[in-house]
């Protein structure tokens, strides 16, 4: 039987903290994926093979949060169906998630297949790594039904509480493609093209047994004729949960991707320094974030059920799991950069080398902003707020870019302006989130009927 948790009673820390764990294990493995792909590229391959695998990863993250943000505007609903158990509803909302996103998949599939190219040019990707950019991403592109399926089953499972049950396949998963990556690009000599391949084909995996487990195992997703069921009210009601986060999410995509596109002038072994600094940026990120989401379930589930003082002290909670994190993370990667650069190039990149590390050791000492925004911007979804979380990252991304613009394009600051680009974008995040979250807290702590927002 599933993991189903309902966190509208009970202890609070502990469980989010149970279900956060899961959380991070499995995005950890599913970031697994390209950082495998540029470890094994950047060592059998070369520094332009790297680059390549690099400069795609906006674009492809821009279709890949597309399909993340529907199933987390989803996955807010049925939380919130959930904690009021109202399973009809649930149900409903289940199967016309599902139909709607698998005709958007398929046809930004092919859209996104005929365009890899001009988007690829439009970026400013040098000629010299353009054609195995493109022959990488439209590989990746022809999984995005198995990405978009995967995601709305494992979001559906979190909503009702499971987080453990996603985290076993994508373990299996991350495996296979490891071995697949080892076997194509090293032992094949398939290049890019077998990194992309292997990606593909355990995406496809780890959807296939997620949805044989599910068909097995819970019966609530049992569907039958009703996985059919197609609801027009609902869908506008997911969209304009779904399209709100998709759009936050895009829009952080975009501000990266113009990123992207100035260090792409600097030279491929900025360019490959960057690959490496943001692949150590996710894995340091990703376990803020999934806080943030453990959060959102916490609090959906307990605004459905209108328990106010369980959403505060859930907040409370969470903030204070995300601050013992971000200490951690960052003494690790001052004391570990050396070693984690070492890792994504051999001693001929030593420029590489040299560059990244000055970037992680300035990074590193503000990784407990992201933290302070990835809580509140959770508590703000579970509470349905969607469009703080989306007008609090435009402004983030913002600042970020124009502050890349400056220091790197401008004044020619060199790499570690990049460092600095991103607190200048956390701190104009804070600065607009925390008086809003200062007044939905006092309403919580009220009894008015209304949200102040």
């Amino acid at each position: 039987m599933a993991q189903k948790k309902d966190m509208t009673t009970g202890k609070i820390a502990l469980p989010l903290i149970t279900f956060t764990i899961p959380l991070v294990l499995g995005n950890l493995f599913q970031l697994t994926y390209n950082a495998a792909d540029s470890v094994i590229v950047g060592h059998y391959v070369g520094e332009s093979a790297l680059a390549a695998v690099g400069t795609s990863a906006p674009l492809m993250n821009i279709v890949l949060l597309l399909i993340s943000g529907l199933c987390m505007g989803a996955s807010i609903l049925m939380s919130s169906q959930y904690g009021s158990k109202d399973y009809d509803l649930l149900s409903r909302q289940i199967s016309t998630t599902f139909l709607a996103g698998c005709g958007f998949s398929v046809c930004f599939s092919v859209l996104t297949i005929l365009l890899a190219r001009p988007l690829l040019v439009l970026i400013r990707v040098p000629e010299e790594v353009r054609g195995d950019a493109c022959l990488y991403l439209r590989i990746i592109f022809t999984g995005i039904l198995f990405t978009f399926i995967y995601n709305f089953l494992a979001n559906t499972l979190r909503a009702l509480g499971d987080s453990r049950t996603p985290l076993y396949f994508l373990i299996a998963s991350a495996i296979l493609n490891i071995f697949g990556d080892i076997l194509m690009v090293a032992v094949l000599g398939l290049g890019v093209m077998g990194s992309a391949v292997s990606t593909v084909l355990s995406e496809a995996v780890c959807c296939l047994l997620c949805a044989a487990y599910i068909k097995r195992k819970i019966p609530l997703l049992c569907l039958g004729k009703g996985w059919l069921v197609f609801d027009s009210k609902l869908l506008r009601k997911t969209l304009a949960y779904g399209s709100t986060s998709a759009m936050q999410q895009v829009c952080l995509q975009i501000g990266k991707t113009v990123i992207q596109a100035m260090v792409n002038t600097q030279g491929v072994s900025v360019m490959a320094a960057f690959t490496a600094v943001n692949r150590v940026d996710d894995f340091a990120y990703t376990p803020q974030q999934n806080i943030g989401h453990a959060m959102t379930t916490f609090i959906a589930q307990n605004k459905g059920a209108d328990h106010r003082e369980r959403i505060r002290k859930g907040f409370q909670s969470g903030i204070l799991i995300e601050i013992v994190y971000s200490v951690f993370i960052c003494s690790t990667i001052l004391f570990t950069a050396p070693f984690i650069m070492n890792l994504f190039t051999d001693n001929k990149d030593a420029e590489v080398v040299s560059l990244g590390v000055s970037y992680l050791r300035r990074i590193a000492i503000m990784y407990l902003l992201p933290g302070f925004t990835n809580g509140i911007q959770g508590f703000f979804r579970g509470m349905g707020d969607l469009k703080v979380t989306l007008y609090s990252t435009s402004m983030n991304m913002l600042g970020r870019v124009a502050a890349v613009y400056l220091l790197l394009m401008v004044f020619h600051l060199g790499f570690v302006s990049l460092a600095w680009a991103n607190f200048a974008g956390w701190i104009v995040m804070l600065l607009f989130e925390v008086p809003l979250l200062i007044r939905q807290l006092r309403w919580l702590a009220s009894k008015e009927q209304k949200p102040a927002l």
